[in-house]
């Protein structure tokens, strides 16, 4: 069934610009409406991009000589291997908690340290307000946390504050994960 929406939104083509964006968010919002996810955050966007040749091809099969066999393999194939690939990043995600867990509070000694390393997970590109918000720190201990994160190497200062223009930091190994 999603198979045959996201081709008809995609032979439409009722926007001159975005529509491939706009196609690429309903699989996910299909699937959750469905209760096939828990959160609506399954994309097909790197699957697609990277096998895009073969993606408009199947497209214009679909268009030109009505194959919805083709069609829909391919798109079956696409959500496969893309399932595959996201619980291999799930799996990453999790190992690198729990060595954050067991690493982190060696490093930075605290009470709030579950906390800290909740809120990176949760926002691995940050200011330290956000960090604050999130981790619900108080803000002494969440700067401390957080020069205590750096010194030791956890995160890393994406870019430096200025002026009244806040310091934004990162969580390197959650974003190559999720990057890679």
């Amino acid at each position: 069934h999603l198979a045959i929406i996201k081709a008809q939104f995609e032979l439409i083509h009722p926007f001159l610009d975005g529509h491939g964006r706009l196609g690429r968010m309903l699989i996910p919002l299909f699937l959750y409406e469905k209760g096939l996810l828990s959160r609506p955050v399954f994309y097909l966007s790197a699957y697609l991009e990277k096998n895009r040749d073969a993606y408009y091809q199947r497209l214009r099969a679909l268009s030109a000589d009505n194959d919805w066999n083709g069609w829909v393999a391919f798109f079956l194939q696409a959500l496969e291997r893309q399932a595959i690939e996201n619980a291999g990043k799930a799996k990453l995600i999790i190992s690198l908690y729990e060595k954050m867990k067991a690493e982190i509070p060696k490093a930075v000694k605290s009470q709030y340290v579950v906390a800290a390393i909740d809120a990176l997970f949760k926002r691995p590109v940050f200011q330290s307000k956000h960090f604050i918000a999130n981790s619900r720190i108080p803000r002494d201990s969440a700067l401390r946390i957080l020069r205590g994160l750096k010194a030791k190497g956890f995160i890393d200062e994406l870019r430096p504050g200025k002026g009244r223009r806040a310091a934004v930091a990162v969580f390197p190994e959650l974003l190559r994960i999720t990057r890679e």
